[in-house]
């Protein structure tokens, strides 16, 4: 089986991904970096493990994870259908399973809000991961007077953590943000179809999912 480490040390990987985000640097977008893939596998690969998923569907998630936005070197628009077809092509080359790069793909070309869906455990992972990165560190804009909704969103975030109970029934996404920097309303206006999304996607995996800000549940 091809593993998530060879992946992660492959060299034309880690160019597609350094490119695709420079691409969206240039247009103004948020850090889809190196960080943004290596927070989402970190977190996709939480969830399955606390639910109790083999070490193979935690290894699927973890690659999916990483090269879920590599698609963004093509361009922003329908990003999660090209990045699904690169990853196809570099998993084949790699001489990856028939059935594992189909589980991959499929979690990847789903993961976007826009025309995504929750379709088995590994896509609905990967979604709430993704989904839930949201955090100050994820602001490349320096100048805070220029900042646009999406960089006072993030940059308002203090703190920001993924949890699923002990219970394993209700995943968590809870927040500290800086009101003064950006309102809970800001937050609802670009993030409520992701919310959206996260909820099916837990249901997916038999969980409810709750947005908690500022101690408030919100979701």
């Amino acid at each position: 089986m091809v593993t998530f480490k060879e992946v992660k040390n492959n060299e034309k990987i880690k160019a597609y991904i350094k490119k695709a985000d420079e691409s969206l640097l240039a247009l103004g977008y948020t850090d889809h970096s190196f960080a943004h893939v290596g927070l989402v596998s970190e977190r996709a690969a939480y969830i399955l493990e606390t639910l109790g998923f083999g070490a193979h569907e935690v290894e699927l998630v973890k690659i999916a994870s990483y090269l879920h936005d590599i698609g963004n070197i093509v361009n922003r628009k329908e990003h999660s259908q090209s990045g699904a077809v690169m990853a196809f092509r570099i998993l084949d080359n790699m001489d990856m399973d028939a059935e594992d790069i189909a589980t991959i793909v499929t979690a990847i070309g789903n993961h976007d809000e826009g025309d995504g869906e929750a379709v088995n455990a590994v896509s609905a992972a990967l979604i709430i991961a993704d989904k839930s990165d949201v955090r100050r560190s994820r602001v490349r804009n320096a100048d805070m007077t220029t900042f646009d909704i999406h960089d006072r969103v993030n940059y308002s975030v203090i703190e920001s953590s993924l949890k699923i109970n002990e219970e394993k029934t209700i995943v968590t996404l809870k927040l500290k943000i800086d009101t003064e920097i950006s309102s809970v309303m800001n937050y609802f206006e670009i993030f409520l179809n992701r919310m959206i999304m996260c909820k099916k996607a837990a249901k997916k995996l038999n969980l409810e999912f709750k947005l908690v800000i500022n101690d408030q549940i919100l979701i």
